[in-house]
């Protein structure tokens, strides 16, 4: 059908309530937006106060405000998951399992052509009774999500793995290095995203078995044979929207910053940053920041309070400041981080290979980095460190715990002149660049995405 005779889509979503997964559906809703599309996102009063201001077509956009109920063992006032110390038994998932009466009243009300979701598994069956389509949307890589395919109960979770024992990989499944090692299997055997003692991976397939669709924020250049393989295990279409980046920021780098990164030559400061929600152990941190000063590079360190401490400075080992002196910055407050990695002086990007900062890293410049921590960021980091060759990982020990000298020997090895296997990175990088900033290329993935969407 052309595209004029068309009629625009009417769209709602409501995805799981983490600022991690509000966030890209809201992006993603922008270019169905910019696009013509009609999208109603369900959200509580308080996340949505928090991500309104992304929200770039408010004349096609709009917001219904739901509420999280009140569940035993929740507190006042959590309505994100960065509103609590999650545990094996998760609350805020026992509410959000809890919504889903005032959720499926509002889309009744609503009335769309397509539900797009994540964790609402309880979506589909309203769809056979109201007559609409589902699209399971994974905010994460197609490897994390083809992984879940494995049920919990084969995981070891009555120990960690040792070493670098791999966790055997589903039959097909298309790599033999984007999987989970050592006491990363354990600990994704144990993820308490679910309700009660439900898993996580029954969640995630039971969400994605029940859908028509499966989108999916990747392109077919970094995971392909991994789209697949999710499209031949679950038997349905694997539509991909691309990595939907929000806009650039505008305005300059906060001059206090400028000014101390410029004191420094080009592309030789080390840049840190492990997201909003990711919290180290007091050991870890401080490993992590005397890791920085064994590299005798300037570094700027920005990074939450770590667990126990009252505040950054509280937490920095004794000495510290007087050893690194106006060399580094360990800052606890939140930064300009897309300024900052355009900084001419910064030359290498430190992070927790999170969505959002995987994708920052690869439109960088600068040479890469990965200290992954849960879930999807460990399949993001083996992707980029091991399939695609433009990052090195820190090495870890057989409990997942790294030392000032795994950070300072990764670092080093990208960082140093006439490193080979910081040049080799850096070609690759460099030829991933050029593919991921090609004229179009983005914006060719939504146009797909949306076609795809009219085929359902």
């Amino acid at each position: 059908m052309p595209e004029f005779q068309k009629s625009k889509l009417n769209i709602a979503m409501f995805p799981w309530i983490a600022m991690g997964h509000i966030t890209p559906f809201i992006h993603v809703a922008n270019g169905l937006a910019q696009r013509g599309h009609s999208v109603t996102i369900l959200l509580s009063k308080k996340p949505m106060l928090k991500v309104a201001h992304h929200n770039l077509y408010p004349n096609l956009i709009k917001f219904h405000i739901v509420s999280v109920p009140q569940v035993e063992g929740l507190p006042d006032g959590v309505e994100t998951s960065a509103d609590i110390d999650i545990n094996p038994f998760n609350p805020l998932a026992v509410a959000f399992q809890t919504m889903s009466t005032e959720v499926n009243a509002v889309i009744r009300g609503l009335k769309p052509d397509i539900v797009f979701y994540d964790f609402a598994h309880w979506i589909p069956k309203l769809a056979a009774e109201v007559g609409f389509k589902t699209v399971c949307y994974s905010i994460v890589c197609a490897s994390f999500s083809a992984i879940t395919i494995v049920p919990a109960r084969h995981f070891p979770r009555d120990r960690p793995l040792t070493g670098e024992e791999l966790l055997e990989p589903p039959k097909g499944y298309p790599s033999s290095t984007v999987v989970p090692r050592g006491h990363e299997a354990y600990a994704l055997s144990t993820i308490p995203l679910a309700c009660g003692t439900t898993t996580f991976d029954v969640v995630i397939s039971t969400a994605m078995h029940g859908c028509d669709a499966i989108g999916t924020r990747t392109c077919r250049e970094l995971e392909g044979p991994m789209c697949d393989y999710l499209s031949e295990q679950y038997n349905k279409p694997v539509l991909l929207s691309g990595p939907v980046l929000p806009q650039s920021p505008k305005g300059m780098l906060e001059e206090k910053w400028d000014t101390w990164l410029s004191k420094f030559k080009a592309k030789s400061v080390v840049y840190c940053a492990f997201g909003s929600e990711t919290t180290l152990t007091m050991n870890q941190f401080q490993e992590l920041v005397l890791g920085f000063e064994m590299t005798g590079l300037p570094f700027f360190v920005a990074l939450l309070k770590p667990k126990g401490a009252n505040s950054i400075e509280e937490a920095l080992p004794e000495g510290f400041l007087e050893r690194v002196g106006d060399r580094g910055v360990v800052y606890g407050g939140w930064v300009q981080q897309t300024h900052i990695l355009k900084h001419p002086s910064v030359g290498c990007f430190v992070s927790h290979c999170g969505f959002g900062s995987m994708w920052e890293s690869l439109l960088s410049d600068n040479q890469i980095v990965l200290v992954p921590y849960v879930a999807d960021q460990i399949f993001n980091a083996r992707l980029l460190a091991e399939e695609l060759k433009v990052a090195v990982e820190v090495g870890r020990g057989e409990m997942g715990w790294f030392s000032k000298e795994d950070l300072c020997k990764a670092v080093k090895c990208v960082m140093d002149e006439g490193s080979e296997v910081g040049n080799m990175v850096k070609r690759n990088h460099a030829k991933w660049k050029k593919t991921f900033t090609s004229a179009g290329f983005m914006d060719n993935y939504m146009d797909n995405f949306v076609e795809q969407l009219y085929h359902l």
